[in-house]
């Protein structure tokens, strides 16, 4: 029986995905709930398993843009497996290994030459004939006609008048050397998005710094019991998201977004936070993160950012957000202005915490300061509004009692 092996429905909205690459072998025996590719869609990444054991025939190779439900391999389970372990069963009477083609007789003459030789011929007056070429076929390569004597000239020659100057030429110039790769389905969904983005929403931006001496405290004080106890590490994810979640609840625009004529309020509070992967950045969402407490939305980070790192995302882990949080401090970033998530309409934006001299108290001291911004639809949300929220993430992480009291 030879059952089809086909690109699996991962949402409504996505209609095509990309083999990414093969995990077993065209012609090889797999057994049942064994991953045979990866797929790659505008939202996730999937595993897909055998349904059976047999011989696996690919029909579609890795690189290739496929509709959902294609069929890209058979699986055959009326095979019989291999004796080895690691044989494979070939599928094809015809090899296909290609031949080198023997050069012509053409291209193996030496007076063929490339434009780069035909330059240093012409510019040193070389005799083509009287050398040896070292290239294939007896070509002449540019080491050949460099280290060539040149025709010597006339003695009546005039030599008063200078040669013009002609660029230098450098041996192992990568002038016009490229690298063309197709871009990830992932890559060009996040460049429509972020395209649609800025040409939907009037985006702006606003920025204010932290202080986050209080909160380094904190952190560095409980940082071992609270990885005792909920067996994570305690960052500062943890407080901005509830710091977040409080300034939401005070400025309800912020959490909303626009539906035609119509502004949207959100009750509930889906943080999503940006984490950078190989295939890019993708954006999974916390569910009701305020029902969580800081350990829960440190629990949660470590989730999606090891099912990101193994490619297990869902469509289901991305979908369903309503305000996001995006760390650009951890690769050192001091200071950006976020693109909105749409449609969304606020996002965060988090920087690289940096000691700098502060005026406290009418006295100079060194803080632990960061950088905030953020980037907010004008459309919806006043200038008013966006800075009072962000007075108020600012008010939660430098006296972080607030955030047991909500206050």
């Amino acid at each position: 029986m030879k059952l089809e092996v086909k690109i699996p429905s991962v949402g409504e909205s996505v209609t095509e995905a990309t083999v990414c690459s093969w995990n077993k072998k065209n012609g090889e025996y797999v057994k049942r709930n064994e991953v045979l590719l990866l797929v790659e869609t505008d939202k996730a990444s999937v595993e897909v398993v055998a349904e059976n054991d047999g011989v696996l025939e690919i029909k579609t190779e890795a690189g290739q843009v496929v509709p959902i439900g294609a069929v890209v391999a058979i699986l055959d389970t009326s095979a019989a497996k291999p004796a080895g372990s690691s044989e494979t069963i070939n599928l094809t009477a015809v090899s296909t290994q290609t031949q080198t083609p023997t050069p012509s007789t053409a291209s193996a003459s030496p007076m063929t030459l490339s434009p780069a030789v035909q330059r240093v011929v012409s510019e040193k007056g070389i005799d083509t004939a009287a050398i040896t070429g070292s290239g294939r076929g007896g070509r002449l390569t540019k080491e050949d006609v460099l280290n060539a004597e040149p025709i010597q000239t006339s003695q009546n020659a005039p030599t008063s008048k200078p040669a013009a100057w002609t660029p230098p030429i450098i041996s192992g110039s990568k002038q016009g050397l490229v690298e063309r790769a197709p871009m990830s389905t992932i890559r060009r969904r996040i460049a429509e998005k972020l395209v649609e983005a800025q040409h939907t929403a009037a985006i702006l931006t606003t920025f204010n710094e932290i202080d986050m001496s209080r909160a380094m405290e904190l952190r560095n004080k409980y940082k071992d019991k609270f990885k005792d106890k909920y067996g994570v590490n305690l960052g500062f994810m943890g407080f901005f998201t509830k710091a977040v979640i409080e300034a939401l609840k005070a400025f309800p625009a912020v959490n909303g977004s626009i539906e035609g004529t119509e502004i949207v309020y959100k009750k509930f509070y889906n943080i999503g936070v940006a984490v950078g992967t190989e295939k890019g950045l993708i954006v999974p969402v916390i569910k009701d993160a305020d029902l969580l407490n800081v350990a829960g939305v440190e629990n949660a980070i470590k989730y999606f950012a090891t099912k990101a790192r193994d490619n297990k995302i869902t469509v289901d882990d991305l979908s369903g957000g309503s305000f996001t949080i995006s760390n650009g401090g951890v690769y050192g970033s001091l200071m950006s202005t976020p693109i909105l998530n749409y449609p969304q309409v606020g996002i965060l934006g988090m920087h690289k915490i940096e000691e700098r001299p502060m005026a406290i108290n009418g006295k100079v001291e060194i803080r632990p300061m960061m950088y905030v911004a953020l980037s907010y639809d004008h459309r919806i949300i006043d200038g008013k509004e966006a800075v009072g929220f962000l007075v108020k993430v600012k008010e939660c992480v430098e006296e972080p009692e607030r955030l047991l009291l909500e206050i």
